[in-house]
């Protein structure tokens, strides 16, 4: 049987919890209630066995003895979501640039899966994507 895991939290670095917190709360997502929140870090639900967890920089230095990336010059990583239609991914994009995010990329259509992406507040990278049922399929 393969390794699996039954819950993924990822960590991120931002520069303000609370400003962080209103921009995810914002694009729909909860916060999670099983963690405490302050000023210094926030849980947010992203699925049923994900979430994110907001550190300020300085926490994150201090859990890891490591700099935060500068998100203006590097990429740590995208975190990839794949969400039920099309319109859902323009839907979450248009949100997440009109909280102060930046969409990245222009709209693409792969035909098998529709993608588009975003920068949060702090530049981390997200792409959301549809997974087109009849062209997984085909």
């Amino acid at each position: 049987m393969a390794l699996m895991s039954t819950f993924t939290s990822i960590n991120l670095p931002v520069t303000n919890v609370e400003q962080s917190k209103v921009f995810f709360t914002g694009l729909g997502f909860e916060l999670n209630p099983q963690f405490p929140e302050n000023e210094q870090s926030a849980a947010i639900v992203i699925g049923d066995n994900l979430q994110v967890m907001l550190f300020t920089k300085e926490l994150l230095k201090s859990l890891t003895q490591k700099e935060a990336v500068d998100t203006e010059k590097y990429a740590q990583m995208t975190i990839a979501l794949a969400f039920e239609s099309q319109e859902k991914v323009d839907e979450i994009v248009n949100t997440a640039v009109s909280l102060g995010g930046k969409s990245y990329e222009e709209p693409e259509d792969y035909g098998f899966m529709y993608h588009w992406a975003f920068e949060d507040l702090d530049g981390h990278m997200w792409a959301i994507n549809y997974m087109k049922a009849d062209a997984a399929q085909g």
